[in-house]
């Protein structure tokens, strides 16, 4: 490679972080360039209520500093004691490439050349490295998620573009970090795909609607017919924005092929706003209604925050998502 990629965080600099969340039980309050964090120790955290376990998609913290110390820090701020993790955190952990700066919106011709031939270079890098990776850094962050009292239960991928040998990779470092799957974006091609991959590996491939339930003769059936390995990370929240109807119609239908749920507030496809995320309460998702069923049947389903609502002024990610799961807490004690 001609030009050294920017970004890109050096294996001794990964190996230092590793040896320090080995010794330390102590975690950042937060991470401010120059200045060392003052750190408090917390108790290991128990979200699970009434015997329905709430965690969050790491997504949820995606407006602040995503290390993977620093993703832990937000969990036990929160009480967290489950998590989808995106996969961006964790390869970056275990050393993966990194893209370079993206180029602004005068660069010369000159530097969109050099541009391009960058990011095709770290393609392949990423993928050698997805071929050839040893499982030690995944399995180093889940002793130190575990170790904190947190548990990784999906993996978000999304890796149904890359090499047969590159999707191999991805549930092997999904099972490195404890997690029972794999998770992407429900579709034809990635559960075709996937499906074969997830038996092989005896672990799901987890599909994640958006608004398509919205479309005319929409099924989820189609997509779980594909594979027994097939199962759903239902977006209760995107299903009512899009269609109005109570979620706990699917849930109910096919609990035993839904993996987990993605929990948010919106309005309905009628409300003013029309599919609107807002502060959880605020909204139509009759979200109570699916954590009472939830208590009530027992069904083995993870419920996760996934925060999308605008932050309001003075706030941020972690304290918001604190309140969801104070929130869930509420309705299931």
């Amino acid at each position: 490679m001609e030009k050294k990629i920017q970004n890109q965080v050096s294996r001794r600099k990964f190996l230092g972080l590793a040896a320090a969340a080995a010794t330390f039980t102590l975690v950042p309050v937060n991470f401010v360039s120059g200045i060392e964090p003052k750190k408090i120790k917390y108790p290991k955290p128990n979200s699970k209520f009434g015997g329905v376990q709430i965690g969050a998609i790491t997504y949820s913290w995606r407006s602040m500093p995503g290390s993977i110390e620093e993703i832990l820090n937000y969990c036990l701020r929160c009480g967290i004691s489950s998590i989808e993790l995106m996969s961006d955190a964790a390869e970056k952990y275990a050393g993966m490439p990194q893209d370079p700066v993206r180029l602004l919106r005068t660069a010369t011709d000159d530097e969109k050349a050099a541009y391009n031939k960058a990011i095709k270079e770290v393609t392949e890098a990423k993928r050698q490295m997805r071929i050839t990776a040893p499982m030690k850094k995944f399995e180093q962050i889940r002793k130190m998620y575990n170790k904190a009292g947190v548990q990784i239960h999906i993996a978000k991928f999304s890796p149904e573009n890359w090499t047969d040998e590159e999707i191999d990779y991805a549930f092997n470092a999904a099972k490195a970090l404890g997690a029972k799957g794999v998770s992407t974006e429900i579709g034809d091609k990635s559960c075709k795909k996937l499906g074969p991959f997830a038996e092989k590996h005896g672990m799901y491939a987890i599909m994640h609607n958006h608004l398509q339930p919205g479309t005319p003769d929409w099924s989820f059936e189609k997509f779980l017919d594909y594979s027994p390995a097939i199962m759903l990370n239902f977006d209760a929240g995107h299903y009512f924005g899009a269609t109005g109807l109570h979620p706990n119609g699917i849930i109910e239908k096919l609990h035993d092929r839904i993996f987990s749920i993605h929990m948010k507030d919106k309005t309905g496809p009628n409300g003013t706003p029309p599919n609107a995320n807002v502060e959880w309460g605020k909204g139509e998702t009759p979200n109570a209604d699916i954590l009472q069923l939830l208590k009530k049947t027992q069904w083995p389903i993870y419920v996760d925050i996934e925060l999308e609502y605008t932050i309001p002024q003075g706030s941020d990610a972690v304290a918001e998502v604190k309140k969801c799961v104070e929130y869930c807490r509420k309705i299931l004690v």
